[in-house]
């Protein structure tokens, strides 16, 4: 969900990936089903190992597992502590989509803050904020 949430809306300030340290087989159908609620498609999305992602090119990593990572890195660390809602009800994934995608956009606000936004390739801007031509 996190990924998801950074993808969509921090596009032009997060480089994402996502890996866990013990992922599922399959992401679940919930899982999905609760992010459409919210018009993202996570459909093309894998459980990944951390082997599977590059940790050592990370600036942050954002640790959901609940346990510590395993080895040393130079990368800050953030623990975010989210209920795992695998086999609870569709309420329970609805609260936890909710407090994630908060966490990220909280997230995203601050590395704005400090990181100036990229525009889009070939987006035009109008650093003089003159009224666009139609």
């Amino acid at each position: 969900m996190a990924a998801g949430f950074a993808r969509t809306y921090g596009s032009d300030v997060l480089n994402v990936q996502s890996a866990g340290l013990a992922p599922a087989m399959t992401v679940s159908s919930l899982t999905h089903q609760v992010m459409l609620e919210k018009n993202i498609d996570i459909g093309q999305e894998f459980p990944k190992t951390l082997e599977m992602a590059s940790p050592s090119d990370a600036d942050l990593i954002i640790n959901m597992s609940g346990h510590p990572l395993p080895g040393k890195t130079d990368a800050k660390v953030e623990t975010w502590t989210v209920r795992d809602p695998i086999g609870e009800s569709e309420d329970v994934y609805r609260e936890v989509r909710d407090q994630i995608e908060q966490r990220v956009m909280r997230l995203i606000l601050k590395v704005r803050a400090v990181k100036p936004a990229v525009p889009a390739a070939g987006a035009r801007v109008d650093t003089r904020r003159r009224t666009p031509r139609q």
